[in-house]
């Protein structure tokens, strides 16, 4: 138990550890970031830019931004440290990040890999605990085994240097500020706050977001944080090296490896940390061009697999709340899956097929799998053109801590960002006024085989952990083209591994039934990650529960946590809008 905590406050940790623990062997993924209601928000017109975030302040920074002339990505860096304060459960500072930029007058995409990368001393037995047995998913999250070196800053550093205009300095002022004065508890936070087993556990965090009672804050209260302030004056100062060298990366170092479960982050982990520009995967749908994030995401293949098997069913035939629309989406789903999981990981360090995954043919042969009138049940794994190894079974658990944020500036520039710390509050670890990622537990955990879950002479599985690799993700920030090559649409959600069935279903209400954003992102969700076929709770979508079953579909009612942040572009300017699901707003000019 983490020390010098009162002595109720360890007994409430100590409970909470109980309820997420889960027997040696078995693993069982805590709740993703929860749910916190449902409220419409109008779509936003503008007509020279326009910023939509998960945070009202965030956007507001991002606004703040734009309006004195700063760059989409100028924009997306204020946001994002903004949302590191006000939005702490779902990224900051402490996480990563994916950057997906267009500039219209090269008339070029580009991508910008900000993934954590595991300690040198990674090893495949990392969650094992002393005993022999497999580490609770619980235990290991709140830990500093599963801290990963941070790579937002360092992303959003190598981003600027290609496409920023306003000072670095300058784009710290928002988020200084709000530290400084405050800002109010939101509900959602409070919500989480509340609800979450862990981050009592860690003094700092404890006394910021909670009552000496133990209980969370209450809505309204006004939050400083003055280490953050002061961490925000240093980086803004002398730059991202003073992150990952010098004070700020001993003190990382220090409360990871000094954890009662210890991680292995030294200062060379940190100070060799490199963001780098990635190869965007793109391919088409209907006519449009649609580019996303290549490996260590998943997200850039996994929507366009589903895009790619999905193109030979008259979806504008039928309704978006039908049984067939949602069969069809699901089998597509599992499909493109079954093919992620099994190839795609680091590309650095692992040989991933991404041009074969996306090849037609190759999807064409996937999607002649759809039986409109029959679900395959659990879908197996393609050999696409390009595979030449085989990896062991995947057995990653995925949370759901992240964050989007949408932008197009005034010279027609856009970024669409997805960004982490993985699950919710991350590792529950603060550090200097921001939480650190729990990221490494995206590795593919070992579980088959006995009590300390080795599987000897078994192949390894393409995303399990190794020193310097990074991670598997799902996050898929999306620019959508129309056919005479103009950016359509930024847009992108958080959500763990349902991030790829946001979106593709998402790309199907915009193609397909000609949905605006706000509609389309209001949608109940549904889908299929190659296990159950997972309905949104509490809405109308939960009455296709029997006709599906009926159709050989395993239903899971469950919550969705998305965060849907997205920007049209039309003849009549821009349009943005936000997830009902969240806290967002959009604003522009």
């Amino acid at each position: 138990m983490r020390q010098g905590l009162p002595a109720v406050q360890r007994a409430l940790l100590a409970a909470a550890l109980v309820l997420c623990a889960s027997p040696a062997g078995a693993q069982t993924a805590e709740a993703p970031e929860g749910a916190s209601g449902f409220a419409m928000r109008p779509v936003v017109h503008a007509r020279r830019f326009m910023a939509a975030t998960a945070n009202r302040h965030a956007t507001n920074a991002a606004h703040e931004i734009l309006k004195v002339g700063g760059t989409a990505v100028d924009a997306a860096i204020a946001a994002q440290l903004v949302l590191g304060l006000t939005e702490p459960q779902s990224s900051g500072l402490g996480g990563g990040a994916f950057i997906l930029h267009f500039d219209p007058r090269a008339n070029q995409v580009r991508s910008y890999d900000g993934r954590e990368t595991a300690p040198a001393s990674g090893k495949a037995d990392r969650f094992i605990g002393a005993d022999g047995k497999l580490l609770s998913y619980a235990a290991a999250v709140g830990s500093g085994l599963s801290v990963g070196v941070p790579g937002a800053l360092r992303v959003m550093e190598l981003a600027h240097k290609r496409h920023g205009k306003l000072p670095w300095a300058r784009l710290f002022a928002p988020a200084i500020n709000i530290a400084q004065s405050g800002f109010a508890l939101s509900p959602r936070l409070h919500a989480l706050l509340a609800r979450d087993p862990l981050l009592r556990g860690d003094a700092a965090a404890l006394a910021y977001f909670y009552a000496d009672d133990g209980k969370a804050k209450p809505v309204g209260t006004l939050l400083r944080n003055p280490d953050y302030a002061a961490t925000l004056r240093t980086l803004a100062r002398e730059g991202a090296d003073a992150f990952y060298r010098g004070d700020i990366a001993q003190a990382i170092v220090a409360i990871v490896n000094g954890h009662e479960r210890p991680g292995e982050m030294s200062g060379a982990d940190l100070a060799g940390y490199a963001a780098k520009e990635r190869e965007p995967v793109c391919g088409t749908y209907r006519l449009r061009r649609i580019c996303g994030m290549a490996p260590p995401s998943s997200g850039g293949i996994a929507v366009l697999s589903m895009l790619g098997m999905l193109e030979r069913f008259d979806l504008a035939s039928l309704r978006p709340d039908s049984t067939q629309a949602v069969h069809l989406i699901a089998e597509a789903g599992r499909l493109a899956y079954a093919d992620r999981d099994h190839y795609v990981a680091d590309p650095d360090l692992v040989r991933v097929p991404t041009q074969g995954l996306v090849e037609p043919a190759y999807l064409k042969s996937r999607s002649a799998l759809i039986k409109p009138e029959r679900s395959m049940g659990r879908a197996l794994h393609g050999t696409p053109p390009g595979a030449s190894v085989a990896h062991g079974a995947d057995a990653t658990i995925e949370a759901a801590g992240t964050s989007h944020l949408s932008i197009i500036d005034a010279d027609g520039n856009a970024v669409a960002m997805t960004t982490t710390i993985e699950s919710a509050f991350g590792a529950r670890i603060m550090v200097r006024g921001f939480l650190l990622n729990n990221q490494l537990t995206d590795f593919s955990w070992i579980e088959a085989g006995g009590e300390t879950g080795v599987q000897p002479g078994s192949p390894a599985a393409a995303n399990s952990v190794a020193g310097g690799k990074r991670p598997r993700s799902a996050m898929a920030p999306t620019l959508v083209f129309g056919a005479a090559g103009k950016l359509e649409y930024v847009l992108g959600s958080p959500g763990g591994p349902a991030i790829i069935n946001y979106v593709a279903k998402a790309l199907v209400g915009l193609i397909d039934w000609k949905l605006d954003l706000a509609a389309t992102f209001a949608q109940p969700h549904y889908g299929s990650r190659n296990r159950a076929t997972e309905l949104e709770k509490g809405t109308a979508i939960e009455r296709l529960a029997l006709p599906l079953q009926a159709l050989g579909h395993e239903v899971s009612v469950i919550d969705f946590t998305s965060g849907y942040t997205g920007i049209a572009m039309t003849s009549a300017g821009l349009s943005g809008a936000v997830d009902p699901r969240r806290e967002g707003t959009a604003r522009g000019e």
